[in-house]
């Protein structure tokens, strides 16, 4: 079926109200969600193998989910811009760093930083002049006073005529907030990966294993972090539905931002699954560990991030593949870092419900 691009960007189109963006509905693919599309359930193999996959991605293993509807890009600036006017929400950027709070992720003993360091901000990336080692992430990410999701760069930047980009420097817990303001959820990690092959089974990337070009995704040309050769036109965020879909109508699963999921990480995560089934065991409707575990820093509990952003290069993260794995801090927001929601079948029907019965109350009412 060919994919139809909705941007959501009016007021109530966050709730999810009205019908998703189908070129047609039917009793097997009935009108869901508005801008919304339906993922039917199955099974697939979780995670690579390939030469290029990281640790935590292996080993492949079989996971069945259900069906669920997810939307069709990741969440705008004007949808969330709706949400905050609505609920007048402060994202976690826009506060004063918790100094308690950061005391519990770090070692004991650790000084508190100046109360300068504490003021509301989050991390710009910045591209150094010079070549500089890949294992020091400050190199080119710059903790920045005043940066937030309406001040991407930090002050005397906006977000003026990029209501169709996707909505940055939001955390896990700001998400979890417009997801649960909307009616929806964040997607588990099987679901999102699911979602994101599109069918695929297998396949290196979403659109499947041929190369990676500048048509096909907003990541990273040239070198990096030193020069972005901008070949897909963009430095950092691309509007909603620049780049061709999936096979199954989803828009920027690869590249553009990190998308928040709803697990948290654990890197031996699948080699438990395996361990626990067996080799052809299949773990159904997965939801995640129970708690995170970050061989790192133990005291620092990490979120999962899938999809990779406009800052993956092959030399440094290839992150644009299906199956690789980002973890970050439930409270870090960057510049790179957004996320798109989900409802089940049950949500959805209960938001029908819903609604039905909130029409009838009104007729009522004018009677």
């Amino acid at each position: 079926m060919k994919a139809v691009c909705v941007i959501a960007t009016g007021a109530g189109l966050s709730l999810g109200l009205g019908l998703s963006a189908r070129v047609c509905a039917d009793d097997e693919h009935p009108p869901g969600p508005y801008a919304m599309v339906w993922i039917e359930g199955g099974e697939f193999s979780m995670g690579s193998e390939r030469p290029d996959a990281r640790a935590d991605e292996s080993p492949v293993h079989r996971v069945r989910v259900s069906g669920f509807w997810m939307d069709q890009t990741e969440v705008t600036n004007a949808q969330f811009r709706e949400f905050v006017e609505a609920t007048g929400y402060v994202t976690t950027a826009e506060r004063p760093v918790d100094w308690e709070q950061i005391k519990l992720q770090v070692p004991p003993g650790t000084p508190k930083p100046a109360d300068e360091e504490l003021r509301p901000s989050s991390l710009v990336f910045i591209a150094p002049v010079n070549d500089v080692p890949l294992d020091d992430l400050s190199n080119w990410w710059v903790w920045t006073h005043g940066a937030s999701w309406r001040h991407p760069f930090g002050p005397g930047s906006s977000i003026e005529g990029m209501d169709a980009h996707p909505v940055v420097h939001v955390s896990y817990e700001d998400a979890l907030a417009y997801c649960q303001w909307a009616g929806k959820r964040l997607p588990t990690e099987a679901e999102w990966e699911f979602a994101a092959r599109g069918g695929l089974d297998g396949a290196h990337y979403v659109w499947g294993d041929g190369p990676v070009t500048p048509e096909r995704a907003n990541i990273w040309q040239g070198v990096f972090p030193t020069k972005n050769l901008e070949e897909d036109g963009y430095a950092y965020s691309s509007p909603a539905c620049t780049f061709p879909p999936n096979a199954y109508g989803l828009y920027d699963m690869a590249g553009n931002v990190w998308e928040w999921v709803a697990d948290w990480y654990q890197p031996e995560l699948y080699r438990q699954r395996v361990l626990a089934l067996g080799p052809d065991g299949v773990t159904a409707d997965p939801q995640g560990p129970e708690t995170s575990l970050n061989p790192m820093n133990p005291r620092e509990p990490r979120r999962v991030q899938r999809g990779g952003s406009m800052l993956c290069h092959a030399s440094y993260c290839s992150s644009y593949r299906p199956s690789a794995r980002m973890s970050t801090t439930p409270d870090t927001s960057m510049i790179h870092t957004g996320f798109r929601c989900v409802m089940s079948k049950e949500m959805w029907d209960e938001r029908q419900a819903q609604l039905s019965q909130e029409q009838l109350e009104g007729s009522e009412l004018k009677q």
